[in-house]
């Protein structure tokens, strides 16, 4: 019988069933052949409205899509344009700061390649660069933000940690973690753009003080917004739902008062898509956590850490097939989902061995952001071929460099916990 359903559940989900569909499914199936009532779902679900971290991500997803309707993508090119574009290998630096940036705002990684791509790619090539090292930078810098506050997918984190009682993990660390893995990203990607076209005849911006100046005037809104969420953490006074309120209300003013570049007609649909997006991450969520309530009935995690600890007897050798199997898994699952299905699994393998819980949140996070352009179905390898009309198999060769780049940083990252976890100590 459990054969035939698990058949069923596999033939469902080939034919495009919701994830949160097949979660749901096999949780139910679960707790009904072990003699568990049913009502245990609902009551997940309701157990989830009680963590105050929940009020952040719908907050922090509006004002990423009011921002992404904006011109901000434009403003952020210029500033960075006129800061930097006198520095060897400027234009590669802007590129990356304000993919990163972006992202940081939106949460979105195929957002940032959309919004950005038509400015960055043609400033790129212009300013002497070859196109297919543009298009590599641009696919691979369109997730660099994710490590960055308020990223969605750390908050995420400390809502599954927090939901198995993990003890130690709160927002605020995992914010002030990620900080100097994302430096470390950018930087390395900087100075491998300076190696590869070192021979390429680049000509430098003159540093011109009165475009800067206007620049950063035209941007002064935007530029606040990273001083509040920092503010916010670095006081004290404001926890990270107030922080994702004053936020929300403040991009929301200035978009459609200041600027108003969206009109109050345009709200009602930004609004009705940010909450489809959180909508169904809350979906997966909720039955993702019922599902780990079942595996943990069943023993699931400690029977995974036994055979682990069988054939695996240390941290390090541990960690480095963590590391693999990430970037296999971010490759072919969406960030959200792999980060509420796979964490029930593995916090509680790597807790045995040590590990902080605060660190393993980054090196997940840092492996699925590699995953976004992994051959062979890396999303933002498809919607870079998309934007830019070329071949899938064009930016497989763009952007190998970059990923063995960053994959060597995240044995860093993975290996010097030390660093990850300075600016929390």
């Amino acid at each position: 019988m459990n054969a035939l359903v698990s058949a069923l559940l596999a033939l469902i989900a080939a034919l495009g069933a919701p994830l949160f569909v097949i979660i749901l499914a096999a949780a139910a199936w679960g707790f009904w052949v072990i003699g568990i009532d049913l009502m245990v779902l609902p009551i997940e679900l309701y157990r989830l409205t009680e963590n105050t971290l929940l009020m952040a991500l719908p907050l922090f997803a509006f004002a990423g899509f009011l921002l992404s309707e904006s011109r901000t993508a434009e403003r952020l090119v210029r500033v960075s344009r006129a800061a930097m574009g006198w520095l060897p290998g400027g234009m590669i630096l802007i590129a990356l700061l304000a993919c990163a940036f972006f992202t940081m705002l939106t949460g979105g990684s195929g957002v940032t390649i959309v919004a950005l791509g038509a400015l960055l790619l043609p400033a790129l090539t212009q300013a002497g660069y070859s196109e297919r090292f543009a298009l590599g930078l641009i696919t691979t810098s369109g997730s660099l933000g994710l490590l960055l506050p308020p990223a969605i997918p750390l908050i995420l984190y400390g809502i599954v940690a927090q939901q198995m009682d993990v003890q130690g993990v709160d927002i605020q660390s995992l914010f002030l973690a990620g900080f100097i893995p994302a430096l470390i990203m950018i930087v390395s990607l900087w100075l491998l753009g300076l190696w590869q076209q070192r021979h390429q005849p680049v000509p430098l911006t003159p540093f011109n003080l009165r475009e800067l100046g206007s620049a950063l005037w035209e941007s002064k809104w935007e530029l606040g917004i990273p001083a509040i969420v920092m503010g916010g953490l670095f006081s004290g006074w404001l926890v990270v739902s107030d922080i994702a309120a004053i936020t929300a209300l403040y991009v929301l003013i200035i978009e459609v008062a200041i600027y108003r570049e969206i009109p109050l007609r345009r709200l009602p649909a930004v609004a009705a898509e940010s909450m489809k997006m959180v909508g169904g991450i809350l979906l997966i969520l909720g039955v993702a956590l019922a599902f780990t309530n079942l595996l943990i009935d069943l023993q699931v995690p400690a029977q995974v850490f036994d055979w682990v600890s069988t054939h695996i007897d240390s941290r390090w050798v541990f960690l480095l097939f963590l590391n693999v199997g990430l970037l296999a898994l971010g490759a072919v699952l969406d960030i959200f989902a792999a980060l509420i299905i796979i964490v029930p699994l593995i916090l509680p393998v790597a807790l045995e061995y040590g590990i902080d819980p605060v660190h393993l949140g980054i090196i997940f996070v840092a492996n699925m952001q590699i995953g976004y352009f992994t051959p062979p179905v890396g999303m933002n390898l498809f919607i870079a071929s998309y934007r830019f009309k070329r071949s899938i198999t064009e930016l497989y060769v763009a952007t190998l460099p970059m990923m063995l780049v960053l994959m060597g940083v995240v044995l860093l990252i993975t290996y010097w916990p030390d660093m990850v976890l300075f600016l929390v100590k």
